[in-house]
């Protein structure tokens, strides 16, 4: 029995929320309730099968695990590995599986904030179910077709969900409509689509297989010059969805814009996929090419972490500032990844894990509160705490990951990132600590504000979160102190892909 759900547990978590899509488009739209009840029916089954590969995943082993391959198409032709061309190959390894389990974390909690959704809340979640089927798609499968094919079925639904459900921004100084954020995100991740396209292909004409399989194209030595041509488009294109300097703008704005729910999936997983796909596909299958250009991708993450963290000093929208600190986070992962040390990839991807609960949780509360003050301006918000409790607590909990306390995860992920700079980029790390002092200021600082001194005169007869909201943060807030407390278990899953990916490199 076990040998079976082995066999088919990523297909069925990559087919779960398509299934769930499709009994969604069966529900009447007026019976709102059913559609609810169905969404987390689906949404929970999703989270137990990603604790189950996560749980389930041999560290001491290594390598790819849960393993499944589909035929799909041929490409005729004189290959010397047969005509398989383009098939559905699925597996994870120490890297993918905190990511699976990271999305079916995020999946189900964002089902549960959404539940409260009036306005087509069957088309929201019909398109909110296919957006998770392919990140999960990303995160499993082992062919470059269907990677590129899942990354897309994972950003195109955003332009909806945003446009439809978002909210838009107005203040004296500057409005965004959810229309313009939505058609900003998708025209740049479109474009870095486009790069992430070619290099595809490039490395599918070069390798001269007939295979779009990444495990047969690892053993492909691609010239030096190849590598260093191609691995840019790899790192640019997959940046933009990674936050990457000078590329980011549309993420502020998309996270701002977006629905409580989007925001979670979106800051939380979404971004994910880009730092995954430059280190899945560019520095596994373009070793040399990554050690090339890896001092440029560590000096853009210095200036996303100073950068992100100066921008959201200055905002005055609660969403904006969450927005600009998920670009600065993502910068600690880039840099990371760039060091090329051990410690410094295990901490980028732990980093890529606890940033995406921790931002899900603050997103979540950032979506209590405007649901109850109907306002996201920091300047009218004072004294929260009084009135909200529970949000204030699981918010202030949010904010200490964030500026790394000890105990939390947000610590470990960037002190193992520290420790590979000081070993291999030295002087950034200290700018990369500088960054971590600064975040620390407008934390601390958006806490007193908004939750703490005297009570607000509009807010005397404010109400907390609801039980669904209240489910939710707490799940959240359990993962982010499980990895602060107790790390190893992760670590040693991740550094089980960790070493896999590094062995190619010199």
């Amino acid at each position: 029995m076990l040998d079976t759900l082995d066999s088919y547990l990523l297909i069925a978590l990559i087919a779960l929320p398509m299934v769930g899509a499709a009994l969604l488009i069966a529900i009447p739209g007026y019976r709102a309730q059913t559609v609810r009840w169905t969404a987390a029916a689906f949404a929970f089954a999703c989270m137990i099968l990603s604790f189950y590969a996560f749980g389930f995943y041999d560290h001491a082993e290594g390598g790819l695990q849960f393993t499944r391959t589909w035929q799909w198409l041929s490409i005729p032709g004189p290959w010397p590995l047969g005509d398989d061309g383009i098939t559905l190959t699925l597996g994870i390894d120490g890297i993918s599986a905190p990511m699976i389990l990271l999305t079916g974390i995020v999946m189900f909690t964002g089902v549960l904030v959404s539940c409260k959704l009036e306005e087509r809340n069957k088309d929201f979640f019909i398109l909110y179910f296919l957006l998770l089927a392919g990140v999960f798609g990303v995160f499993a499968t082992l062919d470059l077709f269907f990677f590129f094919f899942f990354y897309e079925l994972s950003v195109l639904p955003m332009y909806l969900l945003i446009g439809v459900w978002g909210s838009s921004s107005t203040f004296p100084s500057f409005s965004r409509t959810k229309e313009y954020s939505a058609m900003k995100l998708t025209i740049y991740l479109v474009a870095g689509s486009v790069l992430i396209w070619i290099a595809i292909i490039a490395i599918f004409a070069e390798a001269g297989l007939g295979t779009f399989d990444i495990v047969e194209l690892q053993n492909v030595e691609f010239s030096p010059t190849f590598q260093k041509v191609f691995f840019p488009f790899l790192a640019i294109g997959f940046g933009v969805l990674a936050g990457l300097w000078p590329f980011h703008t549309w993420s502020p704005d998309g996270h701002v814009a977006a629905p409580t729910a989007v925001s979670m999936v979106h800051a939380g997983v979404l971004m994910k996929l880009g730092a995954f796909g430059i280190l899945r596909i560019g520095m596994f299958l373009l070793p040399e090419g990554a050690e090339f250009w890896m001092p440029a991708l560590v000096a853009l993450g210095t200036v996303n972490v100073i950068y992100g963290a100066i921008s959201a000093m200055g905002q005055t929208d609660l969403k904006y500032v969450i927005g600009y600190s998920s670009v600065s986070h993502m910068g600690y992962v880039l840099m990371g990844l760039a060091t090329l040390h051990p410690l410094g990839v295990n901490g980028a991807v732990l980093q890529m894990f606890s940033h995406g609960v921790m931002t899900a949780l603050f997103f979540a509360l950032v979506g209590v509160i405007y649901d109850k003050t109907h306002t996201r301006d920091i300047a009218a918000l004072e004294g929260l705490a009084k009135r909200m409790g529970f949000t204030a607590a699981f918010f202030v909990i949010a904010g200490l990951t964030s500026l790394g306390l000890p105990g939390l995860s947000g610590f470990v992920a960037e002190l193992l990132v520290f420790l590979g700079l000081f070993q291999t980029y030295p002087i950034l790390g200290v700018l990369g600590v500088i960054g971590a002092a600064i975040t620390a200021v407008y934390i601390l600082r958006l806490l007193a504000r908004v939750l703490f001194g005297p009570l607000g005169e509009r807010w005397r007869d404010q109400t907390d979160a609801s039980g669904l909201e209240k489910v939710s943060t707490v799940v959240l807030a359990g993962f982010i102190l499980l990895v602060g407390l107790f790390p190893f278990p992760f670590i040693r899953v991740i550094d089980s892909g960790v070493a896999d990916v590094l062995s190619r490199f010199g």
